[in-house]
């Protein structure tokens, strides 16, 4: 995007807690529709954390923990590779 134009973030969100726990965590993932990357949170706090390392604020990048759904591993692990690469 162009820096006259400002910086520009949008993801799809998505929100779950285990069935049947109510005392079980929220969990969290984000996908951007743009470039299909996908991060997967734990917590409402990890995800928080990435939005505000995301716009500046002061998050963490360690944002990123295995999930109970499937495939969410494989995704997870495929987004950290290429942000390495």
């Amino acid at each position: 995007m162009d820096r006259d134009k400002g910086i520009y973030r949008s993801y799809l969100v998505r929100l779950w807690q285990v069935k049947g726990d109510e005392a079980a965590p929220w969990r969290a993932s984000l996908e951007s529709p743009l470039t299909g990357e996908y991060h997967g949170f734990a917590s409402l706090k990890a995800l928080f954390e990435f939005l505000e390392g995301q716009t500046g604020g002061s998050g963490s990048a360690s944002h990123v923990q295995a999930l109970e759904q499937p495939d969410a591993g494989a995704k997870i692990e495929q987004g950290e590779q290429e942000k390495s690469a």
